[in-house]
Formats: C-alpha cells, structure tokens, sequence
C-alpha cells in the first residue's frame, strides 16, 4: 500500500499521530522564517543578524490527524563566547529529543565547515533527517542540483526537499513527509496553542529583534532584554511591561538611546505596536538599558538572561 493509501486511510480511521521535530542548521539560514510560515503565526524572531534565535522555540501546529510540535533551535556554529557554546548545545541535545530532524539549508551558499558537522553529526543519529534546501526562489535551478549532489553525499538515502521559507513553497511535501515520521498517540497540547512561549518570552523577544532591526550594524550581538515587570490591568484592557536592554558597553548605551532618546522611543514604539496586535489588548511599554560587562561570558548573567 502507497504512502498516500495509508495517510488517507488513517484519516478516515481516526488515527491520530503527535511527536517533536527540531529544525536544525547553521545560523541565518530561516529557520525561524520556516517555523512561522508552517504555522501561520509568529513565534520567533527574524532579523538579517546571525544566530538571532538563543533559545529553543516552540511551535504547535494541530491538525485533523496529527499534531507536530515543532522545536527551532539555534544556529549551529563554532562559538567562542560561554553564550554561543551554550546555544549549539542547545541545539545539539535537541537531536536525542525528537521524532525526526528538519535540516535546513541556504540555497545561496555552498556548503561549509559548519554543514559538514552537521552532517557528521547527523549520521550518528537513528532519528530520521530530511534535508531542505531553502530560499530556492532566488536561485535559478541550474545553481540548485550541484547543492542537492553534494547534500546526497553528506547524507546519502536522506530525502532532499526544495523549499521557500518566505514564500511557502514546498511546504506541503515537507509536512507530509514529517507527519509520517509521528507516531500514534493523543496531542500533547490542546487545538488553539500555537507556541508553549510565556507571554513575558515573546515580549522580550520582540523588544530584542526591534533592537536588531532599528540598530543593524551598530549594535553588535550583544544584546539582551529582560522583563522587569508585566502586569495585566483586565479592566483596561491594559498589559504593562516594563523591559531593560542589556549591553556589554557604554557606548553601545548610547547608540541604543539615540539623540534625545530618538532610538529607544523608536524601539519601544514598533514593539508596541506589535505587541498590541499580538496579545489583543493595550500595551504601556517602557524601555531601560543598562551595561553590564562581558554578560555573554558570565554564567550568572547568562542564567538571568535566561541562556
């Protein structure tokens, strides 16, 4: 019986499949891009900075028949600071958690040191992989097979799948193949979640990539945002969140304020905004920055930065 016969029969049996997939490769490839197109929400943050996502985020997409849980790691690369190493181990014990593994590569670049160590990785693991080569719709065919070629003989017998995280192509393919790959059980989370962030996580996280945007080059990675207070005032129809930005220098202060505070308000007013779209309600946001040393080689900083 084809793969298609058994999907269709298990739709009209009332089979259910549930499981984890942790979409993997190195940073800036759209991983977080993908995650928010499966899922027609925005759970992770997207910036043209590299290695934007330090966390694991969760993202639940609940169907009829099954229910994939979706973890996007952070990007995996040789890190020199006690934060980097501690994202790509992150990501790294991701792989023994999961039901099959989405690498996800740029269509753009040919393969380097960081792909190979994937791959090397990749085949010790018993869970399956299936290679996606992204951003295919701003390369022409003839520069995507050499690519394909070469992922094949990374991971031979490993399924290869075109996609546009940005776009959306491929995508359908991919989640047929994923939903194979789930075993039988009940959903993990009821049918309206879509991510298992807290409300305070994404508030951070949108604060941080309004900070990547606004600032590009000029505020370098290290940057992080803790919430001090959020309180939900119900019969305002009001959610206040008072948030500090960390930096390791006084200067990078400066830029982060701007000229008579130009900067900061320009941080505070787009992350409102979306921040008022998102939870549905009024927002009273306000912005600290405080430096704090060399914070990304400090464990007891990384532990209040939540990394």
């Amino acid at each position: 019986m084809t793969e298609e016969k058994n999907q269709s029969k298990e739709k009209t049996s009332g089979i259910f499949r549930s499981g984890y997939i942790a979409i993997i490769g190195r940073p800036n490839v759209g991983k977080s891009t993908l995650l928010n197109q499966i899922l027609g929400e925005k759970v992770a943050i997207v910036s043209p900075k590299p290695q934007t996502t330090r966390n694991r985020i969760t993202g639940i997409r609940t169907t009829s028949t099954s229910q994939i849980i979706f973890l996007d790691t952070p990007g995996i690369h040789q890190g020199h600071s006690l934060m980097n190493r501690r994202m790509v181990d992150t990501a790294l014990h991701t792989l023994d958690e999961v039901d099959g593994v989405l690498w996800l590569l740029d269509a753009h670049d040919k393969i380097k040191q960081e792909e190979e160590r994937i791959a090397e990785t990749l085949r010790g693991v018993e869970t399956p992989v299936l290679i996606l080569i992204n951003k295919i719709d701003l390369v022409s065919k003839g520069k995507l097979l050499p690519l394909m070629e070469r992922c094949a003989q990374l991971l031979p017998g490993k399924e290869i799948v075109p996609v546009s995280a940005l776009k959306g192509e491929g995508l359908d393919i991919l989640l047929n193949i994923v939903e194979r790959w789930l075993p039988q059980g009940e959903p993990f989370f009821t049918g309206g979640e879509y991510t298992d962030q807290s409300e305070r996580f994404l508030a951070s996280e949108i604060v941080r990539e309004k900070v990547f945007l606004l600032t590009r080059e000029e505020i370098p990675y290290g940057v992080a945002v803790t919430i001090d207070e959020f309180s939900e005032k119900e019969e305002k129809n009001l959610i206040v969140i008072l948030a500090t930005i960390h930096t390791e220098r006084d200067s990078h202060k400066g830029i982060l304020i701007g000229k008579r505070g130009a900067m900061l308000k320009e941080i505070g007013k787009q992350a409102r905004e979306e921040l008022e779209a998102l939870f549905g309600c009024r927002i009273f946001l306000e912005l600290f920055v405080r430096v704090d040393p060399n914070w990304t080689q400090n464990p007891h900083l990384l532990i209040e930065m939540g990394l």
